[in-house]
């Protein structure tokens, strides 16, 4: 008579318990793993003087650090928004859809509406490459520090003023959806060129696509290892990479959520905080730059 699956992992899970607690860890072994644990979170914190500088090759570590940060933001202001404004303000598939369906549907209002929102998100996009094109031409090193400095403007706009906003309507919008969707629009542009594509922040479609693609290599099983055939092989660093992205967005979703809920709009307060501390140091050295070069 076999015995029932649970019991069997229940000796299993017994008796590689006890095995481990009878075995002698080394204080070295401790000492390296606590050292990695330590090296590698003191590596996802976005303090590096670089992390708002494009080069043509950023370091693994930069992307990491922009990937979480930002992605953490836009979840928070995508979850808040949409127990804000009843919609969330970077889903630009769903809102091209429920435009086709207003037009198809005979609701014109509808279909208006969703097609204002996904030209808001272009023209914060469209706005964010402007002003990082005349950076670049005045050869600013902060020019991505003054989008995301402008991003937090307006995110402490929104903060402040959003019972009025509320009330104001713009291009069949409140001007809140307004102000949000242009926002996330800015906020996907930036993190977009400035990882020159690798990183995107706002939407999660591709990036659990993705996530699936690299599970398939990597669960694939590799028989013929002939020489002729390459091996499928899954790229780690772009797993772990898109799958911090992912719970980053995640975690700020339910920040923002919870967060709404409790204080309202004005959770976008230390998001915009956040994102000034981020840009205020390349900034300051840009201003100390222009200072020492009109002093000669």
């Amino acid at each position: 008579m076999t015995q029932p699956p649970h019991r069997s992992l229940l000796r299993i899970a017994r008796r590689q318990t006890v095995k481990l607690l009878r075995s002698t860890v080394e204080p070295e072994e401790i000492h390296k793993t606590l050292k990695r644990t330590v090296h590698g979170t003191l590596e996802l914190i976005p303090l590096d003087s670089q992390l708002l500088l494009q080069e043509q090759k950023r370091s693994k570590s930069l992307n990491r650090q922009l990937a979480w940060s930002l992605a953490f933001v836009a979840g928070a202001v995508n979850a808040g928004g949409f127990l804000a404004v009843g919609q969330y303000t970077s889903h630009v598939s769903g809102m091209v859809s429920k435009a086709a369906d207003g037009f198809a549907l005979g609701h014109p209002g509808e279909a208006v509406a969703a097609v204002s929102t996904v030209a808001c998100f272009a023209a914060g996009a469209v706005f964010t490459s402007l002003l990082l094109s005349f950076g670049q031409r005045q050869r600013f090193r902060s020019r991505y520090a003054l989008s995301l400095a402008i991003e937090a403007i307006l995110l402490l706009v929104l903060g402040m003023m959003s019972a009025q906003l509320q009330h104001i309507h713009r291009f069949a919008l409140p001007l809140t959806v307004v102000l949000l969707v242009f926002i996330m629009g800015m906020h996907n542009s930036v993190v977009t060129t400035i990882s020159s594509a690798e990183v995107r922040t706002t939407h999660m479609t591709g990036i659990v696509t993705d996530i699936g693609i690299e599970l398939g290599k990597l669960f694939y099983f590799n028989r013929d290892r002939s020489k002729k055939v390459r091996e499928v092989i899954a790229n780690l660093d772009k797993l772990r990479l898109h799958a911090l992205i992912l719970a980053a967005f995640f975690g700020g979703g339910i920040t923002g959520a919870i967060g709404f809920r409790k204080v309202g709009f004005k959770l976008v307060l230390p998001l915009a905080a956040f994102l000034g501390f981020l840009a205020l140091r390349p900034i300051i050295h840009d201003l100390r730059v222009r200072a020492r070069l009109m002093r000669h």
